[in-house]
């Protein structure tokens, strides 16, 4: 199959090179626009309390929704609130109604706090059910100018918080991440190809081609989300640019590799295209196949945000993998040698002195890299016993000095920590009957008497008296750990427990949307974590045509999966000062660094099968393996390593995160796992590792030699220039 692409790519590159720009004006012109959003309570299926909690307070409280944004006001030398003050704060609030912004649909003035410091207005909007819909951010951008007039000459200054000014300031602060991420990782590529090629048209080529990509995964991401309602968080389209550009670049330095090799070899350009698709490309698509299996087993997810977050990155992949291997190499069809101007290193076959040696070091003690490099890894992944997750993805997707931010923690001077986003308790009539007065008051007191509830509310009945709601504030932060253990461990349960007879509790609020979430993860875990590992495992068995060799291939991956978490714990949590990593961290590592780090050990595992079919022993085809494929998987993850690491540079702690977590677990894919432990060890296992067959010898082989994609003679970064 890849003989016969190969050949078609090789000898009609301006037909294949027409068909996408084709598809890609036909895709950017007709396809959605991909949208985003930071709401929790849009990630969960209905059937968890939290929503159904939410939908019982749409139907039977639409008029006391919570606010959807809060305006806090405090005095500018942060001293009490005067007499005079708080008819100040009355007066703004009539400035901002007269002012009648669009969508505000009432602005009401709080008390002020217990201690005076803080005094807020509640600003009602109409509820937005599509993520595309910018009414109530658009709101806070012209209420935002109005308060700030309204505060000019007065001794208040103010700001607004709350839940539709935290999504602009997430919008805001995903836009800049965008552009931030999208210059880094370019720039990164284009260093590093230039270093690597010294050639400006290579490093220019993945730039240029994975552009046009990008659109067109785009655009086929938004069909799917829309076609299947998935919902996006903010953070994927940041993801999309790393993984687009960043694995984009790797499947073209894999077959640019190997490209070289047959130039070298005496093929002429067009051949050498032919043979290079040929040869690379069953690596690159078992590759490509193990990523997108990883990520579309998120499909599995009761979460949305993962069940969108799966096929959106393995649908960006595909294209990738699509264009690896029909546009990449017609344009170098159409191009031949002049790809490589001004270098002339081409011609030239290098020593790769460097990765001998560690390849003839290994052959000689395989024992003693697989023990030092296993140890490594275990080391790091005894610190991932101590994760803790946190759930608050509106803070973690803004900085610490956006408005929302500042003005949040500015309203702690004033009120609990529960106060900012309080939990909803709703007791409903199952029979029609209305509550009565008696019910409710010794269900309040009952509510009152849970340990970490600060205060609740009088009940507020709906108009039939069927439903009553009680405002419960909690002690600890809505997004704390102490939060979440009260709300699931005492709360919930005297609210059920404490209902009277024919009725029903619902317990609602963020709190509550972020304990469903933890319950939703802990079901992931469970579920899409052993079905990603086994379909990958089949995927290994079926391109090495073997048992042994993918278990303890996969096993090694698993270790790295949990050195890479026990690194992020170590420096984020344990030495960061956060008390938490956002809670789908693991998850994303798992995908990340099992799909990203079985691409380097089928890169690795397929070279040393070839050097053993060549005759030579386990040990020696393994020391071969390191000297021939280490320079491709130490070019491929550090371009790959780099390009997530970009993320950290986004300002979120989200981002920052995820950026870091992944491009270690890629740096030990490549560098620990792929480059020292995988072939140390099947060094060791020798012909077993390949039972029940035969598949590193020359017998048992039926066919040409199955390629990695990576060069004869490849080279490092510093070897290339000569």
């Amino acid at each position: 199959m890849f003989a016969r692409l190969g050949r078609m790519v090789a000898h009609h590159p301006w037909r294949v090179i027409g068909v996408w720009i084709i598809a890609a004006i036909a895709v950017i012109a007709l396809a959605p626009k991909l949208a985003s959003t930071a709401d929790e309570s849009s990630f969960l299926p209905s059937h968890y309390e939290s929503i159904q909690a939410q939908k019982l307070q749409e139907s039977a409280f639409p008029q006391h929704a919570a606010p959807a944004a809060i305006i806090v006001l405090e005095r500018g030398d942060k001293g009490a609130l005067t007499a005079a003050d708080l008819s100040t704060v009355t007066q703004i609030a009539d400035k901002l109604k007269a002012a009648a912004v669009p969508d505000v649909t009432s602005l009401d003035v709080g008390p002020a706090s217990p201690n005076k410091l803080i005094q807020t207005i509640g600003v009602q909007m109409p509820t937005e059910n599509d993520p595309q819909q910018k009414a109530q951010t658009d709101a806070v951008k012209v209420l935002r100018t109005q308060l700030q007039s309204a505060l000019a000459g007065t001794d208040l200054k103010g700001g607004i918080t709350g839940t539709a000014a935290q999504n602009l300031d997430s919008q805001d602060s995903g836009n800049k991440a965008d552009a931030i991420i999208g210059i880094a990782t370019i720039g990164l590529i284009l260093v590093l190809l230039l270093i690597i090629f010294r050639s400006p048209i290579i490093a220019l080529l993945p730039i240029i081609t994975i552009g046009l990509v990008s659109q067109v995964a785009d655009g086929l991401i938004a069909w799917a989300s829309n076609a299947f309602d998935l919902k996006t968080d903010s953070s994927v389209t940041s993801l999309l640019i790393v993984v687009l550009f960043g694995v984009g670049t790797d499947y073209i330095l894999f077959f640019m590799f190997r490209y070289r090799e047959r130039l070298r070899a005496g093929d002429s350009a067009r051949e050498a295209v032919a043979v290079a698709v040929e040869r690379a490309g069953e690596a690159i698509a078992s590759a490509a196949g193990a990523v997108i299996v990883a990520f579309m087993a998120l499909a599995l997810s009761t979460l949305g945000l993962f069940r969108s977050l799966g096929p959106s990155l393995a649908i960006a992949v595909a294209v990738t993998l699509l264009a690896g291997l029909t546009l990449i190499p017609a344009i170098v069809a159409l191009l031949g040698t002049r790809v490589f101007w001004p270098s002339k290193a081409w011609k030239a076959e290098p020593r790769a002195a460097r990765f001998a040696a560690i390849g003839a070091s290994m052959g000689r003690r395989p024992a003693r890299f697989a023990a030092i490099s296993g140890i490594v890894m275990v080391a790091l992944a005894i610190a991932a016993f101590s994760f803790k997750p946190t759930f608050d993805l509106s803070s973690g997707s803004t900085n610490s000095t956006s408005e929302s931010t500042v003005w949040q923690n500015e309203l702690l001077r004033g009120e609990p920590a529960g106060a900012t986003q309080p939990t909803q308790v709703y007791l409903k009539s199952d029979n029609g009957s209305p509550l009565t007065a008696d019910e409710l008051a010794s269900y309040r007191t009952k509510l009152t008497t849970v340990p970490g509830v600060g205060s609740v509310s009088a009940a507020l009945p709906n108009p039939a008296g069927t439903v009553a709601a009680f405002q419960v504030t909690l002690t600890a932060n809505p997004a704390s750990s102490d939060a979440m253990n009260t709300l699931k461990g005492t709360l919930r349960a005297t609210a059920h427990g404490a209902a009277p007879a024919g009725t029903s509790a619902l317990v609602g609020g963020i709190t509550a949307i972020y304990v469903d979430i933890q319950a939703a993860v802990n079901h992931d875990y469970a579920v899409v974590f052993p079905v990603a590992a086994i379909l990958i495992t089949i995927i290994l068995g079926l391109v090495l045509r073997a048992l042994v060799a993918p278990l303890y291939l996969m096993a090694s991956v698993g270790l790295g999966f949990g050195a890479t978490l026990g690194a992020t714990v170590l420096l984020f949590q344990n030495s960061g000062g956060n008390k938490g990593l956002i809670f789908m961290l693991p998850v994303i590592m798992y995908m990340f660094v099992v799909a990203l780090g079985t691409d380097y050990n089928i890169l690795m595992i397929t070279r040393l099968r070839e050097e053993a079919r060549a005759g030579r022993s386990p040990r020696a085809a393994a020391a071969e393996a390191v000297k021939h494929a280490g320079p491709t998987i130490a070019a491929a993850g550090l371009i790959l390593a780099g390009s997530f690491a970009s993320l950290m540079l986004a300002g979120q702690s989200t981002l920052t995160q995820m950026g870091f977590a992944i491009s270690a677990g890629i740096a030990v894919a490549a560098f620990v796992m792929a480059m020292f432990f995988t072939p140390a060890l099947t060094a060791l296992i020798g012909h077993a590792a390949w039972w029940p067959g035969h598949a590193d010898s020359a017998a048992g082989h039926g066919g040409p030699p199955a390629s990695a994609g990576e060069p004869e003679e490849s080279e490092p970064a510093g070897q290339l220039r000569r």
